[in-house]
């Protein structure tokens, strides 16, 4: 069973890196606002999958290579912690260039099916979410313990947090484009989300 240590740093890590705009979030946006929450239910459901396939084969890759070579956990563990470090800094000194562009508004009509590869496609072929997933996962992966246990707990998390936050920019419309659109707003929006990912990466450093 996994250590509620681990769990209190594990959930709010990567609902700041769901939460955070990005292809798969900024798409959510575009779809919810042109065809509405419920259609863009089936992108989301597509995007879910992919997200859960890249979750699996992560944790999967890095936990066979760790049990073989022991040492490479803490060069896991450093690589992670750096990446955050690297993304809170680049968060704090953001001048609100993280507006979400909606310029290209799908408008035309597309079936469900095409829905679901969209979102599928653009979460397993989203470069930005396997570098989050190689270089995050390893530090809370316990090679003692059982991976088939820890495997459905972490991905579960993971997939719970896409999914509220891309029904929050779904459902958002609007409203959060204003939000997002406004220069302060982003630049608070960083400084939380960026102080909160230093805070994280010097936790795993320290552990």
């Amino acid at each position: 069973m996994m250590s509620l240590a681990i769990l209190g740093v594990f959930i709010p890590t990567f609902f700041f890196v769901s939460i955070t705009p990005g292809m798969c979030m900024t798409l959510a946006l575009s779809l919810g606002m042109s065809i509405g929450y419920k259609r863009t239910l089936w992108m989301m459901l597509g995007e879910i999958i992919g997200i859960g396939l890249v979750a699996t084969a992560t944790i999967i890759g890095v936990a066979s290579v760790i049990s073989s070579y022991p040492w490479l956990f803490t060069i896991f563990k450093f690589i992670g912690a750096t990446y955050l470090l690297y993304l809170g800094v680049m968060m704090l000194q953001s001048k609100g260039k993280l507006a979400i562009g909606t310029e290209n508004n799908p408008t035309k009509k597309q079936h469900n099916k095409a829905l679901f590869m969209q979102g599928f496609i653009t979460a397993i072929a989203n470069p930005k979410g396997w570098a989050f997933m190689i270089s995050l996962l390893p530090p809370f992966i316990n090679n003692e313990q059982p991976l088939a246990q820890q495997m459905v707990i972490l991905v579960a998390i993971i997939l719970t947090f896409e999914f509220i936050c891309m029904s929050l920019y779904a459902a958002g419309g609007k409203g959060l484009k204003y939000l997002l659109a406004s220069a302060e707003n982003v630049r608070l929006i960083n400084r939380i989300s960026g102080s909160l990912m230093i805070g994280v990466g010097v936790w795993l450093m320290l552990t």
